[in-house]
């Protein structure tokens, strides 16, 4: 089946929505979303903790509840969509390629593009554990699929490696579950979860965090029957003679999510060898025109309230393009990180105004660091914060005089004073 649209929205989660409830809203009613699911709302279908909503809604929603309201809002505004649908490649002049359940082979002729794919975990072979290859040993995201969405248990006894926010979730989703959670691994010496989630998912069950330690081998034939630990170095590799075994049947992996971009790549589009994803303009524009990437296909967000954010920006930036009111820039700089900050979205601007925040997260935990934007070497924001860590994303607002400084300056540069 041939089509032609004005905007397809890949993916149909929490950025996909918003994406297509923001360029519906701003005057492109032919929007179609594919999303490769039974569903729409993605990853917060199985998300049925609170948490969700405090920034967009002012109230605490579980991931269901979230993702209702968007669907909601576009059911009344008539967005269409196909789902069981799975988008193959997009090309460099936009031809969409996708398979159906329903519609069988669609190649889409699309005006504008918006990528909003998601992300991925990191899998056991992706961080090479040595041993045997025995049931037991899961993703914490398939962890939590299992359990809230099939009703499925995953095990008894259970070690967790990593500490990112979906891994002390599962720690306690498990708990609550029956099961014992014997410790959280984390092989840096500092969390990769938001503070809240250690408190309520950690230290309300007594589960202890063990920093600076990972798994170093994985036992059992049929069965998951424990895995040997040991503390690391300052170089992150093991300590020889602080090996231990940890009996266990369950072995969740919270290691890090990696964005989804092989279609992105596909279509030529420019990503960032820092965060996966996208290296992107203000506008939300990737290097090809009329193509715009946001939610975590472009960076991994903590709270998906900035994801619906981002990706509703990107929305009205597909519509603004397609409507003829995009505003072209002379010449894009790059923003220039360092000093302890590992990277900036977006990347580059042109023409910044104080609806564009800057996001950015710190390499490293530091106490009482100034963070710093410069314009050709000369201050113009400054603000000093208690406590940065890289597991908290952070979003700068800026004023109108100091976006005009920086449209006006030839380098930008965004970095951390830590004395």
């Amino acid at each position: 089946m041939n089509l032609n649209k004005s905007l397809v929205v890949v993916g149909g989660g929490p950025a996909g929505l918003a994406a297509a409830i923001a360029a519906k809203e701003n005057g492109i009613n032919d929007v179609i979303i594919l999303e490769r699911g039974s569903c729409l709302g993605g990853i917060l279908n199985q998300c049925i903790h609170s948490g969700f909503g405090l920034h967009a809604f002012g109230e605490e929603l579980t991931g269901p509840e979230y993702a209702g309201r968007y669907e909601e809002k576009a059911e009344k505004l008539k967005v269409d969509y196909l789902t069981d649908t799975m988008v193959l490649s997009v090309s460099h002049d936009k031809t969409v390629i996708a398979v159906s359940k329903e519609k069988g082979l669609l190649i889409i002729k699309a005006e504008a593009v918006v990528l909003a794919t998601g992300c991925r975990e990191r899998t056991r072979g992706a961080i090479n554990i040595p041993g045997t290859r025995p049931a037991g040993v899961f993703t914490a995201g398939t962890a939590q699929y299992y359990i809230n969405m099939i009703g499925n248990h995953v095990g008894k006894k259970a070690v967790i490696l990593g500490s990112g926010d979906i891994g002390l979730i599962m720690a306690r989703r498990l708990m609550l579950e029956g099961a014992k959670v014997e410790m959280v691994l984390e092989l840096l010496p500092y969390s990769n979860g938001l503070g809240r989630n250690i408190a309520q998912c950690l230290e309300d069950f007594d589960i202890p965090l063990m920093l600076s330690h990972t798994v170093i081998g994985v036992s059992g034939k049929e069965r998951l029957e424990g895995v040997t630990i040991a503390k690391v170095d300052d170089r992150l590799l093991p300590i020889p003679g602080t090996e231990q075994f940890i009996e266990c049947d369950t072995l969740l992996l919270s290691v890090g999510l990696i964005p989804e971009n092989e279609i992105a790549t596909g279509a030529g589009v420019e990503l960032s060898p820092i965060t996966g994803g996208a290296v992107v303009n203000e506008n939300l524009e990737t290097n090809i025109e009329g193509v715009f990437a946001c939610g975590n296909a472009l960076h991994v967000h903590d709270l998906v309230d900035y994801v619906s954010d981002e990706a509703a920006r990107a929305g009205k930036s597909a519509a603004a393009y397609l409507n003829g009111d995009k505003k072209e820039s002379s010449q894009y700089k790059t923003i220039i990180t360092k000093n302890g900050v590992r990277y900036c979205v977006p990347q580059k601007i042109g023409t910044l105004t104080p609806e564009i925040p800057l996001f950015f997260r710190v390499a490293t935990p530091s106490q009482g660091s100034t963070i710093l934007i410069y314009a050709d070497g000369n201050v113009v924001y400054k603000k000093r914060e208690a406590y940065l860590t890289p597991s908290e994303m952070q979003m700068v607002k800026l004023s109108d005089e100091t976006c005009k400084k920086l449209n006006e300056a030839k380098e930008i540069t965004v970095e951390l004073n830590t004395k």
